[in-house]
């Protein structure tokens, strides 16, 4: 991929011509722009942080596949199709820890964060190993769902394995959304971040050939979709009780 022609690069060059061509020249020689051409100049990319932040939300995604096989594990473990938990599984290698945490936050992100020292370092150091741990359940995942089905007596240790993955993860991903990426954000002018952004995406399409974030949302909704978890509002709650009034 030629670095000028990565997607923030196109937006911009984009913004830049509409803006040029609705621009009005006034009687005085000032150049006046209409709103909506304002309104285009103002408008942000996607950052670094924004970029690692979406990237979670896929992550997220599956560990929510995950969380919701549980119940059904633990039920019919026979009714539990293995192909999609194994297709999350390794979505979750390729683009969670080969490219998001390997290549971006433990060879850009971690190493200027554990630099700052104290609890900053500490973070860095815990989130490593869970990244590290994490590896390892991806790997017993891809073990056991190979195969036609989940035998009943990986069934529980499965279903075990899901729930602790799924907690662990949630801490990870919401200590390094409100503290690490903020922190690491720090260091860097505006100037340097929107280089660092497009850094970020060639590593991407070089990993992948193509933007890898869209197609790993592409592939998440496809295992929604055959788990039967696409509609989001089956997971709308139902209205909370009545509170009761002590006598």
């Amino acid at each position: 991929m030629k670095t000028d022609q990565t997607r923030r690069k196109v937006l911009r060059n984009a913004a830049v011509c509409v803006t040029a061509a609705a621009a009005a020249i006034t009687p005085g020689g000032l150049l006046v722009l209409p709103a909506s051409a304002k309104e285009q100049e103002k408008e942000p990319e996607v950052t670094a942080t924004e970029d690692l932040m979406r990237e979670h939300g896929v992550i997220r995604r599956a560990l929510l596949v995950y969380f919701e096989t549980v119940p059904r594990l633990r039920q019919n473990p026979g009714s539990v199709d293995p192909v999609p938990l194994r297709q999350t599984a390794q979505l979750f290698r390729t683009f969670g820890e080969d490219y998001h945490e390997r290549m971006l936050e433990e060879q850009h992100i971690f190493p200027l964060v554990r630099k700052q020292g104290g609890e900053l370092q500490r973070y860095a150091d815990i989130l490593t190993a869970q990244h590290n741990r994490g590896r390892e359940i991806t790997d017993y995942i891809l073990a056991v769902t190979n195969a036609s089905k989940i035998g009943a007596a990986n069934a529980e240790p499965l279903a075990k394995v899901f729930e602790t993955f799924v907690l662990m993860y949630e801490n990870h991903a919401a200590r390094e959304d409100t503290i690490v990426f903020p922190a690491w954000k720090k260091n860097f002018s505006n100037k340097q971040l929107d280089e660092i952004s497009d850094q970020f995406e060639e590593i991407e399409h070089k990993m992948f050939g193509k933007d890898g974030f869209e197609d790993a949302e592409k592939k998440i909704s496809n295992i929604e979709g055959a788990l039967g978890f696409a509609d989001l509002s089956q997971f709308t709650p139902p209205a909370p009780p009545t509170p009761r009034v002590n006598p």
